[in-house]
């Protein structure tokens, strides 16, 4: 299940890509198969453990290009272990509402992402995100959980402060908000409820099968309640010296 639309965020083969708190790999699978040069960042040691399993069984499967590689490797977000203008694409998706220090996280987005190189950016969206906060502590209150709700403008603002010129903005998942709304209702925790295990058959009919029916549906409910945010932005080229030729 991918946030980014990777039609509004083109890759190329060869693009070298950073997907920073890759979580169980989804976004880094993806931009393999399209044969970037990825590295996927996590805290998570478990996790990144996986994800480079799956790195492992693509290439031996063939799921990517020959000319593409991919690596796995735990990290920390604040202190990313890159050079300066290190990558063509940055992606971060569903992480920096965990993060205390976003602004820290932004700038070291920006130090490694390439001048006219792209980043996507994903937070959950403020108005299904409030919902679940009010029907629920347990929710976020939880150690690494949610620690803010974004405003869209608010978003943008600190990207457009870190310096990027955001291009581009919509929203994803209409179809997980009330799932997420009835799980906060009976108890997050509470899988067997029959709401819950009902509304998550539908979720993963969904993924596996795609059908036209649902593919409405989301894009219908995506203005209204989509689960995320998700905007775009490049990083201006340096401006020239004062007398350099064109």
């Amino acid at each position: 299940m991918l946030t980014v639309d990777f039609s509004r965020f083109p890759l190329a083969p060869g693009d070298r890509v950073l997907d920073l708190g890759c979580g169980a790999g989804r976004h880094a699978f993806e931009c393999y198969r399209r044969g970037a040069d990825v590295v996927a960042l996590d805290q998570n040691g478990e996790e990144i453990r996986e994800v480079a399993k799956w790195f492992a069984a693509m290439k031996e499967a063939g799921e990517a290009p020959a000319t593409a590689s991919a690596v796995a490797m735990e990290g920390n977000a604040l202190q990313l272990p890159f050079p300066d203008d290190s990558f063509d694409r940055v992606i971060i998706s569903e992480v920096m509402e965990h993060i205390h220090d976003d602004k820290g996280v932004l700038a070291e987005m920006v130090r490694v992402l390439k001048p006219g190189g792209l980043i996507a950016i994903t937070v959950p969206r403020y108005g299904p995100e409030k919902i679940c906060w009010a029907l629920s502590d347990a929710y976020h209150e939880v150690e690494g959980g949610h620690i803010r709700i974004y405003r869209a403008d608010e978003l943008l603002g600190r990207i457009r402060e870190a310096g990027l010129n955001p291009y581009g903005t919509h929203h994803a998942h209409g179809l997980h908000s009330p799932y997420w709304w009835i799980k906060c209702a009976v108890g997050v925790d509470n899988d067997q409820a029959l709401p819950v295990k009902l509304y998550h058959k539908l979720l993963v009919w969904d993924i596996m099968k795609k059908p036209l029916a649902t593919r409405l549906a989301e894009s219908a409910l995506n203005p209204l309640i989509g689960k995320s945010f998700v905007a775009y932005a490049t990083k201006p080229h340096a401006p020239k010296p004062a007398g350099a030729s064109a």
